[in-house]
């Protein structure tokens, strides 16, 4: 989600940093309980439906309160962003319960390539040369990474699927950025994605013990509080100082995957993502210098 805002208002780089840092672990810590959850055997709706409907109940206290606006404009544009989000994370925690968190972080991080492709069609935008070849380099980084073959596991496919959907769904978010206040599109998402999963996991469901619960509970509320903060780190810095932080992710999910769950990238996985992630920190400065980034 990028947010621009008037330069008064971004005048506390290191505080928006902080924040930003703070998000990524929150979003490290979700996928990690995600995974723990999928590998536990709790179906994958369940563990969706886990992250919405306690993000969901994260956010009713303000909305009874009056602190969150739950009326839009673009109901339409709201849902679909919503669905977007939905698919985006059930493909994601299917894809975790097969390969390691780093390989599905790394792949994720194709969705900027993603958006610089998809702005021709869909915003009209102009793509020069340079941002083209980032975009091949990146995919070229995903095929180091998966290295297809008859014995690349199906799985892998899953995440640059997702990649694709957060790609349409960030430009829903863009989109949606000029008219509606950032809390209320939380509250949609959240929303619809309960609503949604809430139909599904009935035919999918698992009783979990204390435990299950705890992580059930503690993804929805990380879900809410992490986007929060994302969204006030925008507000504290321009996104030009607080977006390429979002990369430190990779920072920390090769220890977590490695003392969680015993993952560690090979150094083909490793030049994959280092070549996805430099694709995309490229792809990001091209916008900054195009003033777009603000």
């Amino acid at each position: 989600m990028t947010i621009t805002l008037p330069a008064e208002r971004a005048a506390h780089p290191g505080r928006g940093i902080m924040l930003m840092l703070l998000a990524v672990l929150g979003w490290v810590a979700m996928d990690t309980i995600g995974k723990t959850l999928v590998g536990w055997g709790i179906p994958v709706w369940q563990v969706t439906w886990a992250r919405y409907a306690f993000h969901l109940a994260a956010m009713l206290p303000f909305v009874l309160a009056g602190r969150v606006n739950v009326r839009t404009t673009r109901p339409g544009l709201q849902v679909t962003r919503s669905l977007l989000l939905l698919v985006v994370t059930f493909l994601v925690y299917t894809a975790l319960r097969f390969l390691p968190l780093a390989t599905v972080n790394a792949i994720g991080f194709l969705t900027p390539l993603l958006i610089t492709a998809l702005s021709v069609p869909l915003l009209r935008e102009r793509v020069g040369i340079r941002r083209w070849l980032a975009v091949a380099a990146g995919f070229a980084g995903v095929l180091i990474l998966i290295r297809p073959s008859p014995a690349m596991h199906p799985a892998m496919l899953l995440p640059i699927a997702a990649a694709l959907m957060n790609a349409f769904y960030q430009i829903a978010t863009r989109l949606l950025s000029h008219t509606e206040p950032a809390t209320t599109t939380l509250f949609w998402t959240s929303l619809v994605g309960f609503t949604v999963a809430s139909a599904a996991v009935p035919f999918a469901w698992s009783s979990p013990d204390a435990w299950g619960w705890t992580l059930m509970v503690a993804l929805g509320v990380l879900g809410c509080v992490s986007h929060y903060l994302m969204i006030v780190a925008y507000t504290a810095s321009p996104a030009v100082v607080v977006a390429p932080f979002t990369y430190t992710q990779l920072i920390w999910v090769v220890p977590v995957g490695w003392f969680a769950f015993g993952d560690l990238p090979d150094l083909w996985n490793a030049v994959g993502a280092a070549i996805i992630v430099a694709s995309g920190l490229y792809t990001f400065y091209r916008e900054v210098r195009r003033g777009r980034v603000a």
